[in-house]
């Protein structure tokens, strides 16, 4: 019976000690992996960051003026594999203009990956700027707006230049001093209203054909309305002047 008892002692000590070196072996291995763990990619190297600046830079060389590239950071919780060669490029579909990204891929190293750095573009020219707090329904005098350097690239619509061209546009929403005007700030030149006598010029290959008709809507710059001819046939054309529809064959 004694025996029996210290087979039993014996057993249970080779047992603790052999979970003692397992447990003692997971801890190392737990070690290597947090010492060899890559870390974040939140900067970029002096080389890497000219390279991104070029890029950029090289989508505005014509007919921009001055152009400042805002470069971000990418996500510090991000882990990547230790890379040797990071190339920028620029993902299909986007325009280095104002708020943007491009991507970044490791193409020497044992793990490729790619991920997108956040950047800001400016882009500085002549636009239209507000000399005081406009509302919503303003129709624009000359002494409203004056020419002033704005980035170009801050907002999507297109930035107005030439005064003469926006006296007496209604304005669609407020417009901040100092702020640029864009076209999509402005509502739409009515050419013509529902009812109106409107001359048509149907357009070929080669030839023109004008007649008359009868609008079936407002005559919106930039949208198609429809027109009823004289002979019945409703047509759908483009406002392109006052009480002119034109219409593509």
């Amino acid at each position: 019976m004694e025996l029996k008892r210290l087979h039993l002692i014996a057993l249970y000590a080779r047992l603790l000690v052999l979970g003692c070196l397992l447990y003692a072996g997971l801890g190392l291995r737990g070690l290597a992996i947090a010492q060899t763990a890559p870390t974040p990619l939140s900067t970029l190297g002096a080389d890497l960051e000219q390279q991104v600046r070029q890029l950029a830079f090289g989508t505005h060389a014509q007919p921009h003026g001055r152009v400042e590239i805002l470069l971000g950071t990418l996500d510090r919780r991000l882990r990547l594999a230790p890379c040797k060669r990071v190339e920028p490029f620029l993902p299909a579909g986007t325009r280095l203009w104002g708020r943007t990204r491009v991507g970044l891929r490791c193409v020497q190293g044992p793990t490729r990956w790619n991920v997108y750095l956040p950047l800001t573009v400016k882009v500085y020219g002549l636009g239209l700027t507000a000399t005081r707090a406009l509302p919503a329904g303003t129709v624009l005098a000359a002494t409203d707006l004056h020419q002033a350097e704005v980035d170009l690239a801050e907002e999507t619509g297109v930035a107005l230049v030439e005064g003469d061209a926006v006296v007496g546009r209604i304005l669609s929403r407020p417009l901040n001093p100092g702020r640029c005007l864009r076209e999509t700030d402005l509502k739409p030149n009515q050419f013509f209203a529902s009812g109106d006598t409107v001359r048509i010029h149907a357009l070929g290959q080669g030839f023109e054909i004008a007649s008359e008709g009868q609008a079936l809507g407002p005559g919106l710059e930039g949208r198609l309305t429809r027109v009823r001819t004289e002979g019945g046939r409703v047509v759908t054309g483009m406002p392109m002047a006052t009480r002119k529809l034109e219409l593509r064959l």
